[in-house]
């Protein structure tokens, strides 16, 4: 119980800082003459090499990353769902092959290996495909929320599974009610619990590789401040002891990710095991 206590608290004190935190405490690109001025009442988090004052920059960092680990696994979900779904009612069928065998070929790809490809070829910059334009966090967005679709699949299909073997769904059949109201109106309402911890446990995963593309150069690009380039961007001055740079951002990171995992456990452990812990 203390342990999802503490991941409540660390889940929503990301968010809090996430919503609340860039409206009071100002301008993150603003500079000042306190350059890697340590912790003080005046810059809780100290400042960087240009004087800016790192709580506000990692309050629009943890904007940053809240928003795009939401769009990511929102999309994923987005993806996955009708997927999952069709291969599990279809099961053992041409459908349900081809679906998992794509699946398969998705999963078989790293992520970072697949973003480095990816930005590889587009560059950071934004680019547009015809009129419309691809901007690095659509990028990273689009990324990820692929990144995630064989692992929200597989356990839609898995409890697409399950709720087929009860005796509503050739009841309902037998007598004739349609394909489509069998999917939406039972099996859809009747998944999503195992699908909300699935999208908790994503969101501490999404976090964890936002923050680690950025760390790497491979995500969102400064000058917008993310957690994950706050953090890469500090450790070249841990040798000369100017920690907060970069230790605090990656603190926040770490809360975010440890609150999303906690409360994703507890949720599933709720629920007896329903939800498959497919993320991991």
């Amino acid at each position: 119980m203390r342990l999802t206590w503490f991941g409540a608290g660390c889940a929503a004190l990301f968010c809090l800082l996430a919503v609340l935190g860039p409206l009071v405490t100002g301008d993150p690109d603003a500079g000042g003459p306190d350059v890697l001025a340590g912790p003080s009442m005046t810059h809780p988090f100290g400042t960087d090499q240009l004087g800016r004052d790192l709580l506000a920059r990692t309050a629009s960092g943890t904007r940053v990353s809240l928003l795009v680990s939401l769009a990511a696994v929102a999309l994923g979900l987005l993806m996955a769902l009708p997927l999952g779904i069709l291969a599990g009612y279809l099961r053992g069928t041409l459908v349900d092959d081809l679906v998992m065998r794509g699946l398969e070929i998705i999963q078989a790809l790293p992520m970072f290996v697949l973003a480095m490809f990816v930005i590889g070829l587009s560059g950071t910059a934004t680019i547009h495909l015809g009129p419309v334009p691809i901007t690095m966090t659509a990028k990273v967005v689009l990324l990820l929320g692929v990144a995630f679709v064989p692992y929200f699949a597989r356990v839609a299909r898995a409890s697409t599974l399950v709720e087929m073997g009860q005796d509503y769904v050739p009841s309902l059949q037998v007598i004739g009610v349609r394909r489509t109201r069998v999917i939406l109106g039972e099996l859809l309402p009747n998944i999503a619990p195992a699908m909300a911890v699935q999208a908790f446990l994503a969101m501490a995963l999404a976090v964890f590789a936002e923050g680690g593309l950025g760390f790497l150069g491979l995500g969102i690009q400064l000058p917008q401040a993310t957690l994950g380039n706050l953090t890469g961007g500090g450790t070249g001055y841990l040798p000369a002891g100017i920690w907060w740079y970069s230790v605090l951002p990656g603190a926040v990171m770490l809360a975010g990710i440890l609150g999303f995992n906690l409360v994703g456990d507890t949720l599933s452990d709720r629920l007896g095991g329903h939800a498959l812990k497919e993320i991991r």
